[in-house]
């Protein structure tokens, strides 16, 4: 016959293995979770290069400033991935804590799509009142015979057609000073690293969208260029 202490024993042994099974099964689960935020906060494109100088545009809420600022990022060698790094870096800025323009983080750009300047069915609308509010030019679909057709400033300008991701843009703070600030930065932050960039269109995950978080229009074309805080005080006295 079975003692009583052998029986404790037995069963305190049989949960101890229940309660080992249990907690391993939780941090699988953690595990699982903690390498899929990773994946989704790093961008997919891995460097092909050693580390080089990159320039951020870097937005501040507290003043509704963009400055420049000097970073050191290994980059992919392809145009299109370059693109998509650069900005996900920038909003991995953002992320970080006290950042003066803070952002959810993750991954936020699907795809980067280059197309060579003119873009036949587009053209600037030169009477919509986006076009002389902040800078930004609205289009309008034109027939391919149309001579005003959007036309590269340089030989070999291009078009990029930015991807987001919805679930970055869904997270996105509302306010029509945040949500320009983050523009002004992707698009400066793209003319000031690849110059071959002329224009910037949206989409979010594929698809058209009237407004990032309620207020800046991502249906508009916007010119890539310098978007710093001194260069907008130029343009506006221009």
């Amino acid at each position: 016959m079975i003692q009583r202490h052998q029986r404790i024993v037995f069963w305190c042994l049989i949960a101890c293995i229940v309660g080992m099974g249990i907690l391993l099964a939780v941090e699988r689960q953690r595990g699982r979770a903690r390498i899929q935020a990773l994946a989704d906060a790093t961008p997919l494109d891995a460097p092909t290069a050693m580390s080089e100088a990159v320039t951020l545009d870097l937005a501040n809420d507290d003043d509704g400033t963009i400055t420049a600022n000097s970073r050191q990022i290994a980059l992919p060698s392809e145009v299109n991935a370059r693109a998509r790094a650069l900005i996900d870096h920038l909003i991995a800025e953002y992320a970080l804590p006290g950042s003066p323009h803070p952002l959810p983080s993750g991954s936020a750009v699907a795809e980067v799509f280059l197309m060579p300047l003119p873009v036949v069915g587009y053209a600037v609308d030169t009477s919509s009142s986006a076009t002389s509010a902040g800078g930004f030019s609205a289009t309008v679909p034109v027939a391919s015979t149309d001579p005003n057709a959007l036309q590269p400033k340089e030989p070999g300008g291009e078009l990029a057609v930015i991807d987001l991701r919805g679930t970055f843009v869904n997270q996105h703070p509302s306010g029509v000073e945040v949500e320009s600030l983050t523009l002004l930065s992707i698009l400066g932050t793209l003319h000031a690293n690849l110059p071959e960039i002329e224009q910037v269109r949206f989409l979010v995950d594929g698809q058209a969208r009237e407004t990032l978080a309620g207020h800046a229009d991502l249906l508009r074309t916007y010119p890539a260029r310098d978007t710093t805080s001194g260069a907008n005080e130029g343009q506006s006295n221009q």
